[in-house]
């Protein structure tokens, strides 16, 4: 026996002779045969263990991302693309992933690209450079595809049959997890060994979930044949545009928009690569992206107010965070906040799965983007005595919203998706994949931006304010003075010192009040979300009314 023929049967589904209401929904899907209560436990732990494997592929990089570039010695623009080209691979790869697993079965893609993941973490334990890294979070972003749908679809076999829609929200609800996790022990495992500790708890996950879904199989699935040739032109086409917007948005705020050329070069190819794969899409009988129904009423509603809350939600990452970075706290000081932070993402996909409702999809992500806008509001009155305490109740709203938001946005395209038929699915979870990942993306890009901008705006302003002939202002730089009087004997030198802590000073408030400005403009896009969901459900409702007079 040839080795290609083992491997062949060795990545090859199981037979498996299923009862008509056990058969797979779709082609790619597993069975859902019953199961005793053991081999439950053990899906629901498999599920927990490959969701937060995906999370944690950008969250232990996202968290630590200026400790890793010290330890690799990577500069600011080098240490912003490592979390970017996981974005960059992680966007289009769904589109691939769903038809491979149409034609070949889920287990073999997740396998190939877990084995991969583990490979090219483990050399980079060996090969300290800013390719190696970068290779890894390009692998890792493809990988976190699979592990997504394995963890929706291991929990969907731990739960009873009328459970299943609760399942998917929990499913997909795991990896959102990882963030707040990883900030919680990163440090202490930065303390062990610097990056090669963050590294080889990335390669224990890998090599776990590679021996989990070995070990605990997922019933087989029905195949057809998938591919067609014109896969292979759009595939690279749209997959590369993705990618290069993608660059832009995750470094364009680092190396600014109008002053690094290739931001331009790479939205000139993008945006003609983009349009090429959607007009050869449009044109065909089965497309990889059903661009009739993409463009459909509903469709665009349900992106539009999706993107709208990836970038309000990223309050917490881009706004919050930053905050208490600028205030002087570190991930150290903030163990209780994050550990309150883990606990609301907890409660909220728990309080998802609890409450979905096929019929109500739209009222649960209007009640979390209207949490996000108060929570936002109260926010935006930091000042520089303001602490990790005073944001505990807030930012526990917002991730408890960003929690509950993913089950019921997803469940409400896959619905209509379905109701178009089960070829509509590849579109739907391509579009669900890109809105989450370039709408996240840009929204930490937005609020980046801005923060950037009113930073600028409120230093000037404050500088304007300070007369060197004011009594406050001469005490403050005696003061200053005064405090380094025991290291610096020269007077003129003690003044100039007293005069740089005033102008320190004055950055920290301008950065205060510029995450003020961050949080008021979350507040009205939330607000102005918030309203546009309302005005739907109202329309809707007095058409309902209208039908049912008639």
């Amino acid at each position: 026996m040839t080795i290609a023929r083992k491997i062949r049967q060795f990545l090859a589904e199981e037979e498996w002779a299923f009862a008509p209401h056990e058969a797979p929904a779709m082609p790619g899907s597993p069975g859902s045969p019953a199961h005793p209560m053991r081999r439950r436990i053990a899906y629901a732990l498999v599920a927990i263990l490959v969701g937060l494997t995906g999370g944690f592929g950008n969250a232990l990089i996202a968290v630590n991302a200026t400790q890793l570039g010290g330890a690799l010695g990577l500069d600011p623009v080098q240490t912003a693309w490592l979390p970017t080209v996981y974005v960059m691979t992680n966007v289009s790869i769904n589109l691939l992933m769903i038809k491979f697993r149409q034609q070949f079965g889920l287990r073999p893609f997740a396998i190939i690209f877990l084995a991969l993941y583990v490979v090219f973490t483990f050399a980079h334990l060996f090969v300290q450079d800013f390719s190696s890294a970068v290779m890894v979070r390009a692998v890792s972003g493809m990988t976190a595809a699979p592990l997504g749908s394995l963890a929706l679809y291991y929990f969907m076999q731990s739960f009873p049959a009328e459970w299943r829609l609760r399942a998917v929200v929990v499913g997909i609800g795991i990896p959102q997890c990882a963030t707040p996790l990883a900030r919680l022990f990163s440090p202490e495992l930065l303390a062990m060994s610097q990056w090669r500790t963050l590294y080889l708890f990335e390669l224990g996950l890998a090599m776990m979930s590679l021996a989990a879904v070995l070990a605990f199989r997922l019933p087989p699935t029905t195949r057809q044949k998938a591919f067609e040739g014109l896969d292979f032109l759009t595939f690279p086409l749209f997959a590369g545009a993705m990618a290069l917007f993608a660059a832009v948005l995750g470094l364009g705020r680092i190396v600014w928009w109008t002053q690094s050329a290739w931001i331009g070069w790479a939205l000139l190819a993008a945006i003609p690569m983009l349009a090429a794969a959607l007009v050869i899409e449009h044109g065909r009988a089965n497309p990889l992206l059903n661009t009739r129904w993409l463009a459909s009423a509903d469709i665009l509603r349900f992106t539009v107010v999706t993107v709208m809350a990836r970038i309000v939600l990223s309050e917490q990452t881009s706004g919050a965070v930053g905050l208490l970075t600028v205030l002087g706290q570190n991930n150290d000081q903030l163990i209780v906040f994050f550990l309150i932070i883990f606990a609301a993402t907890v409660t909220g996909v728990a309080a998802s799965a609890a409450t979905i409702d096929v019929k109500r999809l739209t009222h649960p992500v209007m009640l979390v983007i209207g949490l996000v806008a108060v929570a936002a509001y109260i926010d935006s009155h930091a000042t520089s005595l303001t602490r990790a305490p005073q944001l505990y109740f807030t930012q526990a709203l917002i991730a408890f919203s960003a929690a509950f938001f993913l089950g019921p946005a997803l469940l409400f395209g896959l619905t209509r998706a379905l109701a178009q038929g089960t070829g509509h699915i590849i579109s739907f979870i391509a579009l669900f994949g890109i809105v989450n990942s370039i709408g996240g993306l840009g929204g930490s890009a937005l609020l980046g931006t801005y923060q950037a901008v009113r930073e600028k705006a409120n230093s000037a302003a404050i500088v304007q304010t300070i007369d060197p002939t004011d009594p406050q202002v001469q005490a403050r730089l005696q003061a200053g003075a005064g405090g380094v009087a025991r290291v610096i004997a020269d007077p003129a030198l003690r003044q100039a010192e007293g005069a740089a802590l005033l102008s320190q000073a004055a950055t920290r408030e301008a950065n205060i009040l510029a995450y003020d400005d961050v949080f008021r403009l979350v507040a009205l896009l939330a607000a102005m979300t918030f309203a546009y969901l309302a005005f739907l459900l109202t329309r809707r409702h007095l058409r309902e009314r209208r039908e049912a007079r008639s």
